[in-house]
């Protein structure tokens, strides 16, 4: 991550924020990461929504997932007094900051899909000889 020579009194800062970065990417570069922060987008959701909104998550893959994005900042958790306990989940803004990005990478899959496919079809294709 760090791209220049570190020198001076920011090293230290540069090293915290690359090795901050790379822990971050770790975290989130997980499909079901991923599709949580998409299926929260705009809205306020409850556990029980994402669960069945998230084809193929476990509860505990769910509750894990959860409890990793609240701890890096990226939504925030809300209990609610009532019995059963009611908790939902809203994006913050790194969340939507992040959501931004991942909307990019989708609109750039969708924009070269075609190309990713065909080049995926010469490469997988035996040469003939």
């Amino acid at each position: 991550m760090v791209t220049k020579q570190l020198n001076g009194s920011d090293d230290a800062d540069l090293l915290r924020a690359d090795s901050l970065a790379r822990e971050i990417f770790s975290d989130v570069a997980n499909k079901w990461a991923l599709l949580i922060i998409e299926t929260i987008g705009d809205r306020t959701r409850r556990f029980t929504e994402l669960r069945d909104d998230i084809e193929g998550i476990s509860h505990k893959m769910l509750t894990q997932n959860l409890r990793m994005l609240e701890r890096n900042g990226l939504l925030e958790r809300t209990v609610h007094p009532t019995v059963p306990p009611r908790v939902d989940y809203t994006l913050t803004e790194a969340g939507h900051g992040l959501r931004a990005t991942v909307d990019g990478m989708c609109d750039w899959t969708q924009r070269f899909l075609g190309h990713i496919e065909d080049s995926r079809r010469r490469f997988d294709t035996p040469a003939n000889g």
